[in-house]
């Protein structure tokens, strides 16, 4: 039987860390709904504190917040695809190599996911004006994926790395070629692998604020961070507290959904290799 004075530090324990992760969250939803006025005085009436008027602001402003929605989502989904393509077929090769050489190779790779792509700020934003990549939501997701690249291949490999070979070598006794080994056979049994290193690479692009601000300069092009630093900063006498916090609470709903809904493969993905050995 469980000590009971343990059991109850480690429920408070729980407790209190839910509490603080989830307070900033509360504390943004909140003030959302809360009057600009009733957010720097408390002596407001209870029934003026409340409003939707930052919501009504942000959607029916020119251009409208969802628009925003909408350009980050675009980038996070071709950033993720691009990456997909490239990573999977470059992470089954890598797979394959001998133990030796795939121990190295993966270090050369993990020395470069943790590299930090701010220092390749300068050299990104050459690149976007000698190539004229500026102003376009497909040309941002192509650094999106070259940063992210790292990072899938290590995921992807250690899933294949975890493939039984029985398996594919029966496919290729049934006269399989390689495409359809890896389409109908390898995929489908990587699919929670795939699922944590897409959801981790779409979070990516969705965040990424230095590259977009530099390489849109539209206004109805902007992705969700540039255009919330732009709402942060929209005026130098007050800070639009209820403003922002609703474009914290609309900007984080889409990737709250998508988290809820794939949160088994997640866990699943980022967790296959763990007991592997």
């Amino acid at each position: 039987m469980s000590n009971p004075g343990i059991t109850v530090r480690l429920t408070l324990w729980i407790t209190l860390l839910i509490a603080w992760s989830l307070a900033p969250m509360l504390w943004q939803l909140i003030s959302s709904f809360t009057a600009s006025g009733a957010l720097i005085d408390s002596t407001v009436p209870f029934q003026e504190r409340w409003t939707l008027a930052h919501y009504i602001e942000l959607l029916f402003t020119d251009p409208p917040f969802w628009r925003y929605l909408f350009n980050s989502a675009v980038v996070a989904a071709l950033s993720t695809a691009f990456t997909l393509v490239l990573a999977v077929p470059a992470a089954y090769g890598l797979a394959q190599l001998p133990t030796q050489w795939c121990r190295k190779v993966k270090n050369l790779i993990t020395i470069t996911a943790l590299f930090p792509y701010v220092l390749l700020f300068l050299a990104l934003l050459e690149l976007a004006r000698t190539f004229h990549l500026g102003n376009s939501l497909l040309a941002l997701s192509l650094p999106y994926s070259g940063l992210t690249m790292p990072l899938a291949l290590l995921l992807l490999t250690v899933a294949f790395e975890g493939f039984p070979k029985e398996l594919e070598d029966a496919a290729r006794t049934e006269g399989f070629t390689l495409s359809q080994r890896i389409r109908w056979v390898i995929l489908p049994l990587i699919a929670p692998a795939s699922a944590s290193t897409s959801i981790l690479v779409f979070l990516f692009a969705w965040n990424e604020y230095p590259v977009a601000l530099t390489w849109l300069s539209r206004s109805e092009l902007l992705t969700l961070p540039v255009a919330m630093a732009r709402i942060a900063g929209s005026s130098v006498y007050t800070v639009p507290y209820g403003g922002y916090a609703a474009a914290t609470v609309l900007g984080a709903i889409p990737l709250l959904v998508l988290v809820l809904l794939f949160q088994r493969q997640i866990v699943s993905g980022l967790t296959s290799g763990a007991i592997k050995g």
